[in-house]
């Protein structure tokens, strides 16, 4: 659909902060994403900014309805597996793993295969189906040494079941692989091995505030006990009518 020029710049403006902000301040992206909305409802790619907007800021209905719309406004798949993953936001994860069986699946790419593919297991995971989770994940993609945008996504989701059936010495092995694939840090790979290795990080610009408070205390009681010692001195130092006039003054006068 076509819109007018002022009309279509607006439109543009808006997802330009929606698509700046989503990974920043997904709240402020959502906001965006609505005004866009109800400048141009009719636009397929305001209905998917739309819903990865309201995707990212777990309003999960919402994303649905909007997937759903951008679906039949293009006839594309490509939203199919985050569309699942609505209906696991929702609590419906046995309709996500419905979606994983339908024909849609095999019109995907691959990266939209592994995609499908992450939703199934994570939706066996909210049924506690764990052992089938893993098997789930397991498949050429994984096995493969070659190294794609999805592959640390993938490695880290299969660590993390094998973690939560028990296998740690294979999580671990598989934690390692998703790191070493994780050029961007996609994940925290890198913490959840520390985790395991029992490693703990301590954040250096927290320590450091931390010795300036105790340098800073140390300070304040140095000064506080050089000028109790300056006072005990120079009292001691005074000439004892001074001492004596003190005292007298503080107390009543004789008549």
């Amino acid at each position: 659909m076509s819109l007018p020029k002022t009309l279509a710049v607006d439109v543009a403006r808006n997802l330009v902060m929606v698509a700046r902000l989503i990974d920043e301040d997904a709240e402020q992206a959502y906001a965006y994403s609505r005004i866009a909305l109800r400048l141009a409802s009719r636009v397929a790619a305001v209905r998917e900014a739309a819903g990865f907007a309201a995707y990212t800021t777990q309003r999960y209905a919402e994303a649905l309805a909007e997937f759903r719309a951008a679906r039949r406004m293009t006839g594309s798949v490509e939203l199919w597996p985050v569309m699942a993953d609505c209906e696991r936001g929702l609590g419906r994860p046995e309709r996500a793993l419905a979606m994983a069986g339908e024909p849609e699946v095999r019109k995907l790419d691959k990266a939209g295969q592994v995609e499908m593919r992450l939703v199934a297991a994570g939706a066996r995971r909210d049924m506690d189906q764990l052992d089938a989770a893993i098997v789930t994940l397991q498949s050429p993609e994984l096995a493969s040494s070659a190294v794609h945008a999805w592959t640390p996504r993938l490695r880290y989701a299969y660590a993390d079941a094998l973690l939560a059936a028990g296998r740690e010495d294979e999580a671990r092995e598989w934690f390692g692989k998703a790191l070493e694939a994780d050029k961007d840090g996609v994940t925290d790979a890198s913490d959840r091995l520390a985790e395991l290795d029992g490693v703990e990080f301590v954040d250096a610009l927290v320590e450091n505030q931390n010795d300036e408070d105790e340098n800073e205390d140390d300070a304040n009681r140095g000064d506080e006990h050089g000028d109790a010692g300056a006072d005990d001195k120079a009292s001691k130092a005074a000439p004892a009518g001074d001492r004596h006039d003190a005292v007298r003054e503080d107390g009543p006068s004789e008549a």
